[in-house]
């Protein structure tokens, strides 16, 4: 793939980042912040300390929370981009569109949702302020071996298939992945902070609301990419002596 194809596909990329950072934006808004607005309203219930906001909650809803999300969504754009560029033809021979979904709920699972079953996200005035850094670091380092063990898990299926079959190789590449990942949810540790008398309720639907808005995130920006990555990869024939001819792509 030329430099050219490149550029051209990251731009789009990040446009498609921006639209599906959007999305996003509206289901976080009217999932997220009434729950975070709730677990606020309990930490203020059984919070001694009344300091005065830095920055408003309104602002932190509306303005701070639109820049977050459609900055994020941009530089996630770009990023998934060049993964797809790097992808398409190594991962079998699908057209742009199906490269584009692939890609988006293999990186949903890897970087998102594996991470999530072992970490999953807190509203506030859930987990001790303490124990913050050192919480960061392992869901980070999650995040990192979810995605190098899909990866090798991916190279290792594809080395198996010339032996064991397509098939084959695919169920031990899973297992593989499955075994790796279920090691890593057992030597890496636990934390269970969550106040005795906070609302179960209240913490599964703020768990729910942080998965839909990272389900919308990937899955619209796979459509949206798909589309616009099919018109650089696959342009529309031009018409020469009355003739519709495809136009060639250098790859």
């Amino acid at each position: 793939m030329n430099s050219a194809t490149v550029r051209n596909l990251l731009v789009r990329g990040m446009l498609a980042g921006l639209a599906a950072g959007l999305l996003a934006l509206v289901v976080a808004y009217f999932l997220g912040e009434p729950r975070v607005d709730a677990a606020i309203a309990y930490e203020q219930a059984h919070s001694h300390e009344h300091g005065v906001e830095a920055v408003s909650r309104t602002m932190q809803s509306t303005a701070g929370l639109s820049t977050g999300v459609l900055v994020y969504g941009v530089a996630f754009g770009g990023i998934a981009a060049l993964a797809y560029c790097f992808a398409l033809g190594r991962i079998g021979r699908f057209g742009p569109r199906a490269s584009a979904l692939l890609l988006a709920a293999a990186g949903l699972i890897a970087v998102y949702v594996v991470p999530f079953l072992k970490y999953p996200a807190n509203p506030p005035s859930v987990g001790d302020p303490d124990t913050i850094g050192k919480r960061t670091t392992l869901y980070f380092l999650m995040v990192v071996l979810s995605v190098l063990l899909a990866v090798a898990a991916v190279i290792l299926g594809r080395r198996l298939a010339p032996r064991l079959g397509n098939w084959n190789a695919t169920l031990a590449a899973g297992a593989f992945l499955v075994l790796t990942i279920g090691l890593a949810y057992a030597f890496l540790p636990s934390f269970n902070e969550v106040p005795r008398d906070f609302s179960a309720t209240l913490l599964w639907q703020f768990r729910l609301a942080a998965l839909a808005v990272q389900l919308t995130l990937w899955a619209s920006f796979g459509l949206v990419f798909g589309v616009l990555a099919e018109r650089v990869l696959v342009p529309r024939p031009v018409r020469a002596n009355g003739a519709a001819q495809p136009t060639p792509v250098a790859h």
